[in-house]
């Protein structure tokens, strides 16, 4: 699978934004989807993560509450949804697709999007 990551931008502190990922190919509905980011100097870090059949989500606790991680499997997309954004989200923000076990090491995703950038000014 391919993916297609769009939306990122440059937000105030405490505003919104919504970033996406398309995925090409067959089979999307099996692929446990997630979002990373890596902030300059930084390693990268997990974000959140979503079960195919969109069920089940898990998020870092840094994001829990004001991150909301959806997908549409009619449109091979997954998204996540940023609120009350802060300077510290600032980051490339990835999404990530696997067929193993759940997980938040980034080794354990097989399929990574480009990436977009997040930028929050304060």
């Amino acid at each position: 699978v391919q993916l297609q990551a769009s939306g990122g931008g440059s937000v105030q502190a405490g505003g919104s934004l919504r970033v996406s990922c398309v995925a090409s190919g067959r089979g999307f509905s099996i692929y446990v989807m997630a979002w990373f980011r890596q902030a300059p100097g930084k390693e990268r870090e997990f974000v959140a993560r979503i079960s195919g059949s969109g069920t089940s989500k898990y998020y870092a606790d840094s994001v829990r509450g004001r991150f909301t991680i959806s997908r549409d499997n009619a449109k091979n997309t997954v998204y996540l949804q940023m609120n009350s954004l802060a300077p510290e989200d600032t980051a490339v923000y990835f999404c990530a697709a696997t067929t193993n076990f759940p997980s938040k090491a980034p080794s354990e995703y097989a399929h990574w999007g480009q990436g977009t950038l997040v930028t929050v000014s304060s």
